[in-house]
Protein backbone atom coordinates (compact mmCIF):
# COMPACT_ATOMS: atom_id res chain seq x y z
CA UNK A 1 0.00 0.00 0.00
CA UNK A 2 1.45 3.07 -0.98
CA UNK A 3 1.56 5.92 1.30
CA UNK A 4 2.16 9.91 1.87
CA UNK A 5 5.41 10.83 3.05
CA UNK A 6 6.89 14.42 3.53
CA UNK A 7 9.63 16.22 6.19
CA UNK A 8 7.85 19.40 6.34
CA UNK A 9 10.51 20.91 9.13
CA UNK A 10 14.19 20.42 10.23
CA UNK A 11 15.80 21.51 13.49
CA UNK A 12 19.07 22.53 14.62
CA UNK A 13 19.79 20.76 18.15
CA UNK A 14 22.89 21.04 20.17
CA UNK A 15 25.23 17.85 20.64
CA UNK A 16 27.55 16.41 22.95
CA UNK A 17 30.64 17.88 21.99
CA UNK A 18 29.46 21.59 21.87
CA UNK A 19 28.60 21.55 18.30
CA UNK A 20 25.29 20.99 16.15
CA UNK A 21 23.29 18.64 14.60
CA UNK A 22 20.15 19.30 12.15
CA UNK A 23 16.70 16.60 13.22
CA UNK A 24 14.74 15.90 10.90
CA UNK A 25 10.84 15.23 11.23
CA UNK A 26 9.57 12.69 9.32
CA UNK A 27 5.94 12.65 9.29
CA UNK A 28 3.62 9.29 7.84
CA UNK A 29 0.05 9.92 6.71
CA UNK A 30 -0.05 13.45 8.56
CA UNK A 31 1.37 11.99 12.10
CA UNK A 32 5.06 12.47 13.25
CA UNK A 33 6.67 8.91 12.52
CA UNK A 34 10.14 9.66 13.85
CA UNK A 35 13.01 12.11 14.38
CA UNK A 36 16.43 11.44 12.65
CA UNK A 37 19.68 12.63 12.08
CA UNK A 38 20.93 12.86 8.69
CA UNK A 39 23.72 10.18 8.92
CA UNK A 40 20.83 7.80 10.18
CA UNK A 41 19.30 8.14 6.53
CA UNK A 42 22.87 8.19 5.21
CA UNK A 43 23.47 4.72 7.15
CA UNK A 44 20.14 3.55 5.82
CA UNK A 45 20.81 3.99 2.22
CA UNK A 46 24.13 2.38 2.60
CA UNK A 47 22.09 -0.82 3.66
CA UNK A 48 19.86 -0.25 0.90
CA UNK A 49 22.54 -0.26 -1.97
CA UNK A 50 23.98 -3.42 -0.46
CA UNK A 51 20.88 -5.06 -1.27
CA UNK A 52 19.34 -2.69 -4.42
CA UNK A 53 22.96 -1.56 -5.66
CA UNK A 54 22.17 1.08 -8.46
CA UNK A 55 18.52 1.12 -8.67
CA UNK A 56 18.44 3.44 -5.78
CA UNK A 57 17.99 7.53 -6.55
CA UNK A 58 20.72 9.34 -5.94
CA UNK A 59 21.25 10.27 -1.77
CA UNK A 60 21.77 14.05 -1.02
CA UNK A 61 25.26 14.51 -0.87
CA UNK A 62 27.59 15.41 2.96
CA UNK A 63 28.60 18.84 3.71
CA UNK A 64 32.18 19.52 5.06
CA UNK A 65 31.32 22.97 6.00
CA UNK A 66 28.97 24.55 8.49
CA UNK A 67 25.01 24.72 6.40
CA UNK A 68 23.65 28.18 5.72
CA UNK A 69 19.92 28.42 6.23
CA UNK A 70 19.18 28.17 2.94
CA UNK A 71 21.56 25.18 2.20
CA UNK A 72 19.79 23.17 5.37
CA UNK A 73 16.21 23.91 3.94
CA UNK A 74 17.58 22.62 0.06
CA UNK A 75 18.91 19.44 2.05
CA UNK A 76 15.47 18.52 3.60
CA UNK A 77 13.80 19.14 0.35
CA UNK A 78 15.99 16.75 -0.97
CA UNK A 79 15.87 14.26 1.75
CA UNK A 80 12.15 14.46 1.47
CA UNK A 81 12.28 13.97 -2.06
CA UNK A 82 14.77 10.92 -1.94
CA UNK A 83 12.82 9.06 0.32
CA UNK A 84 9.16 9.81 -1.72
CA UNK A 85 11.12 8.03 -4.67
CA UNK A 86 13.26 5.37 -2.48
CA UNK A 87 9.35 4.20 -1.59
CA UNK A 88 7.61 4.30 -5.23
CA UNK A 89 10.05 1.15 -5.89
CA UNK A 90 7.28 -1.56 -4.45
CA UNK A 91 10.35 -3.90 -4.32
CA UNK A 92 12.15 -2.22 -1.97
CA UNK A 93 8.52 -1.54 0.20
CA UNK A 94 8.07 -5.40 0.66
CA UNK A 95 12.22 -5.71 1.09
CA UNK A 96 13.85 -6.96 4.52
CA UNK A 97 15.18 -4.07 5.30
CA UNK A 98 11.67 -2.69 5.67
CA UNK A 99 9.39 -5.10 6.77
CA UNK A 100 11.19 -7.86 8.53
CA UNK A 101 11.05 -7.11 12.16
CA UNK A 102 7.38 -6.46 11.88
CA UNK A 103 6.31 -9.22 9.85
CA UNK A 104 7.46 -11.25 12.81
CA UNK A 105 5.39 -9.31 15.32
CA UNK A 106 2.34 -9.76 13.44
CA UNK A 107 3.22 -13.59 13.07
CA UNK A 108 3.35 -13.85 16.34
CA UNK A 109 0.16 -11.87 17.29
CA UNK A 110 -1.65 -14.01 14.58
CA UNK A 111 0.01 -17.07 16.25
CA UNK A 112 -1.79 -16.07 19.77
CA UNK A 113 -4.71 -14.58 19.24
CA UNK A 114 -5.42 -18.11 17.28
CA UNK A 115 -6.27 -16.27 13.40
CA UNK A 116 -5.05 -18.16 10.16
CA UNK A 117 -1.38 -17.13 8.60
CA UNK A 118 -3.01 -16.56 5.38
CA UNK A 119 -6.11 -14.40 6.61
CA UNK A 120 -3.36 -11.85 8.44
CA UNK A 121 -3.51 -9.93 5.45
CA UNK A 122 -7.27 -9.18 6.01
CA UNK A 123 -6.93 -7.71 9.11
CA UNK A 124 -4.71 -4.03 10.47
CA UNK A 125 -3.97 -2.14 13.06
CA UNK A 126 -5.98 1.48 13.31
CA UNK A 127 -5.17 4.12 15.79
CA UNK A 128 -8.92 4.63 16.90
CA UNK A 129 -9.87 8.00 19.46
CA UNK A 130 -12.59 7.11 21.23
CA UNK A 131 -15.04 10.66 21.62
CA UNK A 132 -17.78 11.57 23.64
CA UNK A 133 -20.60 10.25 23.72
CA UNK A 134 -19.47 7.11 22.86
CA UNK A 135 -18.09 8.02 19.23
CA UNK A 136 -14.90 6.59 17.58
CA UNK A 137 -12.76 7.49 14.94
CA UNK A 138 -10.50 6.25 12.93
CA UNK A 139 -7.30 8.65 13.12
CA UNK A 140 -4.95 6.27 10.69
CA UNK A 141 -4.48 2.87 9.16
CA UNK A 142 -0.94 2.12 10.40
CA UNK A 143 1.48 0.23 7.62
CA UNK A 144 2.88 -2.79 7.78
CA UNK A 145 6.57 -1.67 8.91
CA UNK A 146 5.09 1.25 11.62
CA UNK A 147 5.98 0.07 15.51
CA UNK A 148 2.27 0.53 16.55
CA UNK A 149 3.30 1.40 19.91
CA UNK A 150 5.95 4.53 18.82
CA UNK A 151 2.90 5.35 16.67
CA UNK A 152 0.80 5.52 19.36
CA UNK A 153 2.77 7.68 21.51
CA UNK A 154 3.87 9.93 18.83
CA UNK A 155 0.49 10.94 17.69
CA UNK A 156 -0.39 11.94 20.94
CA UNK A 157 -4.32 12.17 20.00
CA UNK A 158 -5.98 11.80 23.58
CA UNK A 159 -8.17 8.89 24.47
CA UNK A 160 -6.24 7.16 21.26
CA UNK A 161 -5.22 3.23 21.31
CA UNK A 162 -4.84 0.67 18.68
CA UNK A 163 -7.10 -1.46 17.63
CA UNK A 164 -7.57 -4.38 15.19
CA UNK A 165 -10.20 -4.43 12.83
CA UNK A 166 -10.63 -6.11 9.25
CA UNK A 167 -8.99 -4.22 6.41
CA UNK A 168 -11.24 -4.88 3.59
CA UNK A 169 -14.37 -2.96 2.13
CA UNK A 170 -16.03 -5.16 -0.33
CA UNK A 171 -18.49 -6.72 2.23
CA UNK A 172 -18.67 -10.08 0.06
CA UNK A 173 -14.61 -11.02 1.35
CA UNK A 174 -16.16 -11.70 4.40
CA UNK A 175 -17.38 -15.48 2.84
CA UNK A 176 -13.28 -16.05 2.36
CA UNK A 177 -12.92 -16.32 6.60
CA UNK A 178 -15.58 -18.05 7.32
CA UNK A 179 -13.77 -21.14 8.18
CA UNK A 180 -11.36 -19.56 10.84
CA UNK A 181 -13.20 -19.59 13.99
CA UNK A 182 -10.84 -16.79 15.10
CA UNK A 183 -11.59 -14.46 12.11
CA UNK A 184 -15.62 -14.76 12.02
CA UNK A 185 -15.02 -13.85 16.26
CA UNK A 186 -13.35 -10.54 15.08
CA UNK A 187 -15.60 -9.60 12.12
CA UNK A 188 -18.82 -10.29 14.29
CA UNK A 189 -17.45 -8.21 17.28
CA UNK A 190 -16.73 -5.34 14.69
CA UNK A 191 -20.37 -5.86 13.23
CA UNK A 192 -21.66 -5.27 16.49
CA UNK A 193 -19.57 -2.48 17.66
CA UNK A 194 -20.46 -0.41 14.02
CA UNK A 195 -23.95 -1.08 14.56
CA UNK A 196 -24.01 0.57 17.81
CA UNK A 197 -21.82 3.22 16.60
CA UNK A 198 -23.93 3.76 13.99
CA UNK A 199 -21.54 3.23 11.41
CA UNK A 200 -24.00 0.21 9.78
CA UNK A 201 -27.28 1.77 9.02
CA UNK A 202 -29.79 -1.27 9.66
CA UNK A 203 -33.53 -0.74 9.32
CA UNK A 204 -36.07 -1.20 12.28
CA UNK A 205 -37.17 -4.99 11.29
CA UNK A 206 -33.21 -5.65 10.58
CA UNK A 207 -32.09 -4.48 14.29
CA UNK A 208 -34.90 -6.49 15.80
CA UNK A 209 -33.60 -9.51 14.16
CA UNK A 210 -29.97 -9.10 14.42
CA UNK A 211 -30.42 -8.48 17.96
CA UNK A 212 -32.25 -11.90 18.11
CA UNK A 213 -29.00 -13.75 16.27
CA UNK A 214 -27.03 -11.84 18.97
CA UNK A 215 -29.19 -13.65 22.10
CA UNK A 216 -28.94 -16.98 20.00
CA UNK A 217 -24.92 -16.26 19.39
CA UNK A 218 -25.24 -16.79 15.99
CA UNK A 219 -22.66 -15.48 14.28
CA UNK A 220 -23.19 -17.24 10.90
CA UNK A 221 -26.63 -16.16 10.20
CA UNK A 222 -25.87 -12.88 12.11
CA UNK A 223 -22.91 -12.10 9.20
CA UNK A 224 -25.42 -12.77 6.58
CA UNK A 225 -27.91 -10.71 7.65
CA UNK A 226 -25.66 -7.79 8.57
CA UNK A 227 -24.30 -8.14 4.90
CA UNK A 228 -27.48 -6.75 3.91
CA UNK A 229 -27.34 -3.73 6.06
CA UNK A 230 -26.73 -0.20 4.69
CA UNK A 231 -22.91 0.83 5.13
CA UNK A 232 -22.18 -2.50 6.64
CA UNK A 233 -18.15 -3.00 6.43
CA UNK A 234 -17.48 0.83 5.75
CA UNK A 235 -15.41 3.07 6.88
CA UNK A 236 -16.95 6.43 8.54
CA UNK A 237 -14.86 9.84 8.80
CA UNK A 238 -15.63 12.55 11.18
CA UNK A 239 -17.56 15.25 9.94
CA UNK A 240 -15.88 17.28 7.59
CA UNK A 241 -16.87 19.84 4.59
CA UNK A 242 -16.68 20.07 0.53
CA UNK A 243 -17.49 22.22 -2.28
CA UNK A 244 -20.30 20.22 -3.65
CA UNK A 245 -22.69 21.02 -4.73
CA UNK A 246 -21.41 24.13 -3.32
CA UNK A 247 -18.77 25.61 -1.17
CA UNK A 248 -19.54 25.24 2.45
CA UNK A 249 -21.19 22.30 2.69
CA UNK A 250 -21.35 20.58 5.37
CA UNK A 251 -20.27 16.53 4.92
CA UNK A 252 -20.37 13.25 6.62
CA UNK A 253 -18.63 10.37 4.58
CA UNK A 254 -19.03 6.47 4.95
CA UNK A 255 -16.95 4.78 2.41
CA UNK A 256 -16.68 0.92 1.12
CA UNK A 257 -18.11 -1.43 -1.09
CA UNK A 258 -16.82 0.37 -4.20
CA UNK A 259 -18.78 4.11 -3.13
CA UNK A 260 -18.08 7.53 -1.42
CA UNK A 261 -21.75 7.76 0.21
CA UNK A 262 -21.96 11.45 1.46
CA UNK A 263 -25.23 12.70 3.83
CA UNK A 264 -24.40 16.64 2.79
CA UNK A 265 -25.77 19.71 4.64
CA UNK A 266 -26.71 22.48 2.08
CA UNK A 267 -25.72 26.33 3.52
CA UNK A 268 -29.57 26.69 4.03
CA UNK A 269 -29.43 23.32 6.29
CA UNK A 270 -31.30 21.33 3.54
CA UNK A 271 -29.70 17.47 3.82
CA UNK A 272 -28.85 15.22 0.81
CA UNK A 273 -27.38 12.09 0.05
CA UNK A 274 -24.59 11.57 -2.98
CA UNK A 275 -23.00 8.97 -3.56
CA UNK A 276 -19.98 8.89 -5.80
CA UNK A 277 -18.99 5.39 -7.39
CA UNK A 278 -15.69 4.27 -7.83
CA UNK A 279 -15.96 3.15 -11.55
CA UNK A 280 -15.99 6.63 -12.20
CA UNK A 281 -13.32 7.84 -10.38
CA UNK A 282 -10.10 8.75 -12.38
CA UNK A 283 -7.62 9.57 -9.85
CA UNK A 284 -7.28 11.87 -6.97
CA UNK A 285 -4.62 13.90 -4.33
CA UNK A 286 -4.44 14.87 -0.83
CA UNK A 287 -3.14 18.48 -0.39
CA UNK A 288 -1.55 20.01 2.91
CA UNK A 289 -2.66 23.35 3.13
CA UNK A 290 -1.85 24.74 6.74
CA UNK A 291 1.42 24.66 8.69
CA UNK A 292 3.54 22.69 11.63
CA UNK A 293 2.42 24.61 15.03
CA UNK A 294 5.05 24.18 17.84
CA UNK A 295 7.33 20.96 16.46
CA UNK A 296 8.37 20.55 20.58
CA UNK A 297 4.84 20.38 21.94
CA UNK A 298 1.70 18.43 22.07
CA UNK A 299 1.11 19.59 18.48
CA UNK A 300 2.10 16.19 16.56
CA UNK A 301 0.58 16.44 13.21
CA UNK A 302 0.33 18.50 9.97
CA UNK A 303 -2.30 20.94 11.85
CA UNK A 304 -4.83 19.01 10.04
CA UNK A 305 -5.46 21.31 7.93
CA UNK A 306 -5.93 19.28 4.67
CA UNK A 307 -7.65 18.19 1.28
CA UNK A 308 -8.60 15.32 -0.89
CA UNK A 309 -9.82 16.13 -4.19
CA UNK A 310 -10.77 13.80 -6.80
CA UNK A 311 -11.78 13.71 -10.53
CA UNK A 312 -15.33 12.21 -11.29
CA UNK A 313 -16.94 11.92 -14.05
CA UNK A 314 -20.82 13.30 -14.20
CA UNK A 315 -23.07 13.41 -16.58
CA UNK A 316 -20.07 12.34 -19.13
CA UNK A 317 -17.85 15.42 -17.92
CA UNK A 318 -14.86 15.18 -15.86
CA UNK A 319 -14.78 17.34 -12.70
CA UNK A 320 -12.78 17.98 -9.41
CA UNK A 321 -14.94 17.47 -5.99
CA UNK A 322 -13.01 19.13 -3.31
CA UNK A 323 -13.51 17.36 0.40
CA UNK A 324 -11.60 19.39 3.27
CA UNK A 325 -11.03 16.45 6.25
CA UNK A 326 -8.09 15.94 8.64
CA UNK A 327 -8.27 12.34 7.94
CA UNK A 328 -7.38 12.88 4.02
CA UNK A 329 -4.94 10.28 4.25
CA UNK A 330 -7.60 7.54 5.72
CA UNK A 331 -9.59 8.18 2.49
CA UNK A 332 -7.02 7.80 0.32
CA UNK A 333 -6.14 4.78 1.72
CA UNK A 334 -9.77 3.68 1.59
CA UNK A 335 -9.97 4.75 -1.82
CA UNK A 336 -6.69 3.12 -2.75
CA UNK A 337 -7.94 -0.32 -1.15
CA UNK A 338 -11.44 -0.43 -3.16
CA UNK A 339 -9.61 -0.46 -6.41
CA UNK A 340 -7.07 -3.26 -5.25
CA UNK A 341 -10.31 -5.54 -4.30
CA UNK A 342 -12.11 -4.36 -7.55
CA UNK A 343 -8.67 -5.59 -9.64
CA UNK A 344 -8.31 -9.23 -7.74
CA UNK A 345 -12.19 -9.74 -8.10
CA UNK A 346 -12.08 -8.97 -12.41
CA UNK A 347 -8.76 -11.19 -12.45
CA UNK A 348 -10.45 -14.15 -10.74
CA UNK A 349 -13.16 -13.45 -12.83
CA UNK A 350 -11.18 -12.81 -16.28
CA UNK A 351 -8.06 -15.67 -16.01
CA UNK A 352 -6.47 -13.55 -19.16
CA UNK A 353 -5.66 -10.48 -17.19
CA UNK A 354 -2.44 -9.40 -15.42
CA UNK A 355 -2.03 -7.25 -12.34
CA UNK A 356 0.36 -7.41 -9.54
CA UNK A 357 -1.62 -7.53 -5.55
CA UNK A 358 1.50 -7.30 -2.95
CA UNK A 359 -0.79 -6.08 -0.24
CA UNK A 360 -1.99 -9.87 0.79
CA UNK A 361 1.42 -11.00 1.94
CA UNK A 362 3.04 -12.89 -1.42
CA UNK A 363 2.79 -10.86 -4.44
CA UNK A 364 0.69 -12.37 -7.09
CA UNK A 365 0.08 -11.65 -10.83
CA UNK A 366 -2.89 -11.97 -13.23
CA UNK A 367 -3.57 -10.80 -17.05
CA UNK A 368 -5.67 -7.59 -16.51
CA UNK A 369 -6.68 -4.70 -18.76
CA UNK A 370 -7.27 -1.71 -16.42
CA UNK A 371 -8.85 1.36 -17.92
CA UNK A 372 -9.32 2.90 -14.30
CA UNK A 373 -5.49 3.64 -12.65
CA UNK A 374 -4.91 4.41 -9.16
CA UNK A 375 -3.38 7.71 -9.72
CA UNK A 376 -2.56 8.94 -5.88
CA UNK A 377 -0.38 12.11 -4.88
CA UNK A 378 0.77 14.20 -2.08
CA UNK A 379 1.33 17.53 -2.32
CA UNK A 380 2.93 18.50 1.05
CA UNK A 381 2.58 22.78 0.91
CA UNK A 382 0.41 24.60 -0.67
CA UNK A 383 3.01 26.70 -2.61
CA UNK A 384 4.62 23.44 -4.14
CA UNK A 385 0.85 22.10 -5.79
CA UNK A 386 0.61 21.47 -9.52
CA UNK A 387 -2.32 19.65 -10.61
CA UNK A 388 -0.37 16.11 -11.40
CA UNK A 389 -1.37 12.66 -11.80
CA UNK A 390 2.09 10.80 -9.82
CA UNK A 391 1.95 8.05 -7.68
CA UNK A 392 3.87 8.65 -4.41
CA UNK A 393 4.73 6.00 -1.76
CA UNK A 394 6.04 6.10 1.56
CA UNK A 395 8.63 4.06 3.24
CA UNK A 396 9.40 3.80 6.68
CA UNK A 397 13.17 5.07 8.97
CA UNK A 398 13.32 3.47 11.84
CA UNK A 399 14.95 6.25 14.60
CA UNK A 400 18.32 4.99 16.38
CA UNK A 401 17.82 5.11 20.12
Amino acid sequence: MKMSFCIPVSQQRPDALGGRYVLYFVYLDGFLFCKVRYSQLHRWNEQLKRVFGNCLPPFPPKYYLAMTTSMADERRDQLEQYLQNVTMDPNMLRSDVFVDFLKLVQLVVSHNIGLCQELLGYFGLFLIQFCKEGRLSVVKKLADFELPYVSLRSSEVENCKIGLRKWYLDPSLDARLMDCRTAVDLIYMQAIQDIEKEWAKPTEVQRQQLEALQKEDNQTKFLELAREVRHYGYVQLEPCSCDHPEPGCQALLSVGNNEISCCLTLPDNQTLDVTFQMDRVKCWQVTFLGTLLDTDGPQQTLNQNLELRFQYCEDSHWRWFVIYTKQAFLLSSCLKKMISEKMVKQAAENPEMQIEVPEQGKSKKYHIQQNQKDYSSFLPRKSKIKMAEVDCGLGTIKEDL
